[in-house]
Order: C-alpha cells, then sequence, then structure tokens
C-alpha cells in the first residue's frame, strides 16, 4: 500500500512543489489548508483549486481565526510587547498549523507529516518542536532536501514548469506568509538589504491614496484586557475578535499603519531581513496599553512587558508546547482583571494613536490632579523629595572631595 502523508500546504511555491515531490516518490498525499484570516477572501477556494490542479488526493480546509485570537491575540495585547522590541510574532500560527496537521493526521490514518519550510529558517523548528511534542510520526521537508541547490526557488520553479505547472506571479518575487496577526513577506530586493518595492505589500498598499489631513476614528472596547466590541461614531460595527482584526487590518493598512522593516537575529544564527505588516494588532496594542498605563500599577505596567518578553520569545523560539507558557499566561491572565473600559484611537497616515480613555478603574486620588492641584501641603511634599532622594544624596556626597 501507498504510504499516506498528510502535508500543510499553503498553495505557494515551495508547497506547491513537495505535492509533486511528494506524489513523485511515491506517497499518497492529503493536503490541509488552516485559514486564519487571510486578505484574500477568495484564498480557501484557490489554494484548494491549487491542491486540486497539483494531484493532491484530497484537501482540507479548516478555520483557525477563533483560535488565534484567543491562543495568540489576547495573551500577545496582555503582555504589551515584541520580539527584540519590534516584531509582533506573526508567525504564531505556525504551532496552531502543526497541531491542526496531527490531529487531521489521526483522523486519516496518515503514516507520515510533511511540511514546506526550508533548512534556512526558523520555521522548520516551530513546525517540527510542535510536531514532535504531540505525534511520533516520521517528518518529511522535501524544500529542506534540497537545499544544497545552487538557487533552491529557481530549481522549484523548473520543477512544476517541467511538469506543466504554472508558478504564482507573487511568489516569484516574494515569499509570503499571510494570516489573521497580519503578513510577513521575504525574498528579493528585501533579502539583498535593498529598497521593497511597492508590491512587497499585502494590507498597506492604499497609503498613497491618502487626502492630506485624512484621519479616522474608532473605538476599542475592553473586557478584562480583551478586545470585545470595535465601534465607529458611536456604533459597534464587530463584536467578534476575529472579524475585529479584519476590519482593522483593511482600515488601518488603507492608513499605511503597522508597516515596518524588520532585520531579527534568527535561530540558525543569520541575521533574517522581512518587510512585516500588522495593521489590526498595531492599533489594538495602541488601545491596549494606554488602558493599561490608565488601570494598573507602577509595577504591572513595568512587570507585564518582561513577562510579554519571555512569551514572545517562547512563541517565536517555537516553545509553543512549553510549560513556561502556561505559567506566563496565568499572570497575564491576572494582570488583566482591571483593564475593562473604551479608548478612542485616531487613524492617520502612518500611525495610530490613542487619543481617549473611558474606564471606571482608573487610581485616582480625590482633590488631586497631576500637576495641576496637589491635595497634600508644600511641607508634605518637601519631606518626600528629601527622603525619596536621600540614598543618591548620600552616596553622591561620600565620594565628593568637599566631604
Amino acid at each position: 500500500m501507498m504510504k499516506h502523508c498528510v502535508l500543510a500546504f499553503s498553495g505557494g511555491l515551495d508547497t506547491s512543489y513537495c505535492v509533486l515531490k511528494l506524489r513523485d516518490e511515491g506517497y499518497r498525499v492529503t493536503t490541509y489548508y488552516v485559514h486564519s484570516g487571510a486578505a484574500d477572501p477568495e484564498a480557501e477556494a484557490k489554494i484548494a483549486a491549487r491542491a486540486e490542479e497539483l494531484g493532491a488526493d484530497d484537501h482540507i480546509t479548516e478555520d483557525a481565526s477563533e483560535e488565534l485570537w484567543s491562543v495568540i491575540v489576547v495573551p500577545f495585547l496582555a503582555g504589551g510587547a515584541r520580539r527584540q522590541g519590534r516584531y509582533p510574532v506573526l508567525c504564531a500560527d505556525r504551532s496552531i498549523i502543526a497541531k491542526r496537521g496531527v490531529a487531521l493526521a489521526d483522523r486519516v490514518g496518515a503514516d507520515v507529516i510533511a511540511h514546506g519550510c526550508t533548512g534556512m529558517g526558523n520555521d522548520q523548528v516551530r513546525f517540527e518542536t510542535e510536531l514532535r511534542a504531540f505525534s511520533e510520526r516520521p517528518i518529511l521537508a522535501p524544500i529542506r532536501d534540497i537545499q544544497d541547490k545552487e538557487n533552491v526557488r529557481a530549481y522549484e520553479e523548473e520543477y512544476l514548469r517541467s511538469r506543466g505547472f504554472d508558478v504564482p506571479e507573487r511568489a516569484s518575487l516574494f515569499s509570503v506568509n499571510e494570516n489573521l496577526l497580519g503578513a510577513t513577506l521575504s525574498g528579493g530586493a528585501i533579502d539583498r538589504w535593498e529598497v521593497p518595492s511597492e508590491e512587497a505589500r499585502v494590507f498597506t498598499g492604499g497609503a498613497d491614496e491618502l487626502a492630506p489631513g485624512e484621519k479616522e476614528k474608532l473605538t476599542v472596547r475592553f473586557e478584562k484586557g480583551v478586545p470585545v466590541a470595535l465601534l465607529s461614531d458611536g456604533e459597534a460595527v464587530s463584536t467578534s475578535g476575529p472579524e475585529i482584526m479584519r476590519l482593522l487590518n483593511e482600515k488601518a493598512g488603507r492608513y499605511g499603519i503597522g508597516y515596518d522593516i524588520y532585520t531579527g537575529d534568527t535561530l540558525v544564527g543569520l541575521k533574517g531581513r522581512i518587510v512585516f505588516e500588522a495593521p489590526a494588532l498595531a492599533v489594538l496594542e495602541e488601545a491596549h496599553t494606554s488602558l493599561c498605563e490608565a488601570v494598573s500599577s507602577r509595577a504591572q505596567n513595568g512587570f507585564r512587558r518582561k513577562v510579554g518578553e519571555a512569551w514572545c520569545d517562547l512563541i517565536y523560539d517555537g516553545f509553543t508546547a512549553d510549560a513556561l507558557r502556561d505559567d506566563l499566561e496565568a499572570y497575564l491572565a491576572s494582570s488583566r482583571a482591571r483593564t475593562t473600559g473604551e479608548v478612542d484611537v485616531e487613524l492617520r497616515a502612518g500611525a495610530a494613536q490613542a487619543v481617549a480613555v473611558r474606564t471606571d478603574n482608573i487610581p485616582e486620588l480625590k482633590g488631586a490632579v497631576y500637576a495641576q492641584k496637589a491635595a497634600w501641603s508644600g511641607g508634605a511634599a518637601q519631606g518626600f523629595t528629601e527622603l525619596f532622594g536621600q540614598a543618591t544624596v548620600l552616596h553622591a556626597r561620600a565620594g565628593s572631595s568637599d566631604g
């Protein structure tokens, strides 16, 4: 009997090559696409058609939008941090895709699981750590097996063309990863440390069409740190987490918000340069941070970012199954207890700015307004400044030649 292989499939160049290669090696191939909010509403149908065209024996589509929202977006916002201070871990869907692959392999009785990751990047670690954590099946990586070719992408393109299949136009320019969180692009001018062309955009391509000074105000409503509604002119336009993300990717993307060029220290030791777009996350981060600053204690606001950095590192490094993740998320869930309220965010070219906060949970002292009015005497303030700075003053005097 033919061995049965389950392949994570995106319809791009790499996974298209994988289908043909696996079939050439005698495998029965079931492809699966985990949909999590692509910008192209016809993506699912296009990917399914591509799988059929390439000769996949079966194709499965699954929607993981709610899972990505609850297990990635919510703790990411609570942590208030990014990988190396820059990257909003848009790769976080990899663990979900891998885990869904294990579940599918269990259902269809597959012998092996395959992915389209290269041997040069981080995704191979993310996929395979998750796969090994939940399955003992052999793992196939057809793209990694051709890393000795001088030009891997050219080799893949020729492999497809020699068998009568076309190469997606954008795939010939860039490697594109897109999900509910945003999009990352690499290849071409990006890899050469050159200026990326305007074609290297998924969500943010319309910013040049904005009228001078054009702006838009939206409101995000939070309950215990979780965005529960997006409002425009006081009316809720969405109360679903994934739909909030889709709308913000569209609306904020139009203003060019969330676009950046990032160079990261990859897991294999190389410098990795990418273009990324995260319009929705940029808006929600701005709103959530503004609310946290208002309602959380000073110690909480400082510590949550340390927890958030550790959480981002786990996700980026592929250690999503590590027990530390549960520990960090337990703290982040606790820290969200008072983060309830509404935040108005103004969108304008290239920026999202929280302009108003409404909540009942701001710690306030009756009769006192910072920099405006004190609720204590001048003598109390003087004594406070003397005692608060005393250690520094004494240390400075001890080292002074004046004694």
